[in-house]
């Protein structure tokens, strides 16, 4: 297990914590953030660059999937800075995330949903990455090319965006669409 996923899952484990309690979850510096913080040199400046909780991926920096993210954006008529900042929040680049729901691979499919995309195997990059851009993709169309909304649908699932007529009162799905839009932007730029 890598320092980044240990990060991510500390955040994960912390922002439920603060959820079973009631209390909203309090801004708190992200794992990556205090761990490259307590390596600085001694009169260091901190770096300008902007860690992501999720992943410990500066925003706007390249992975080892940027190719792919942008091959399965662009056949999918998707911004690859949207896909990109997705997978950051879904897997935090990790092809063999799982989360405890079931979801699998970088863009987290539920097998069911892979399976209806036509994903054999979800931990292998290429086809998670188009499956997540097909399904992504799936979500704007039905909710007229709203970000928001899509992520949303992506998060809860598109009948809970239809049920509320707008972004879940969900803390975790509302975390969620911010998390990737900010992602996105951190990406937006940086990304041929």
């Amino acid at each position: 297990m890598s320092v980044t996923s240990i990060g991510a899952r500390v955040e994960e484990i912390q922002a439920r914590v603060a959820n079973l309690q009631g209390a909203p979850a309090q801004p708190s510096p992200s794992f990556a953030s205090t761990l490259a913080s307590a390596q600085q040199a001694p009169g260091q400046q901190a770096s300008s660059i902007s860690v992501s909780a999720a992943s410990g991926t500066p925003s706007g920096a390249t992975t080892d999937f940027d190719s792919d993210i942008t091959a399965a954006a662009t056949s999918n008529g998707v911004d690859p800075a949207l896909l990109k900042g997705l997978v950051q929040q879904e897997s935090g680049f990790d092809p063999n995330a799982r989360s405890g729901a079931g979801a699998v691979g970088l863009t987290q499919l539920m097998p069911s949903t892979a399976a209806a995309l036509g994903v054999t195997d979800p931990t292998d990059p290429a086809q998670s990455l188009q499956g997540g851009a097909r399904y992504l993709r799936e979500q704007l169309d039905r909710f007229g090319g709203d970000e928001r909304l899509a992520l949303a649908a992506y998060n809860a699932g598109p009948g809970a965006v239809a049920k509320y007529g707008g972004v879940p009162p969900y803390a975790e799905t509302q975390g969620y669409v911010n998390k990737v839009l900010a992602n996105a932007a951190g990406y937006r730029g940086a990304i041929a």
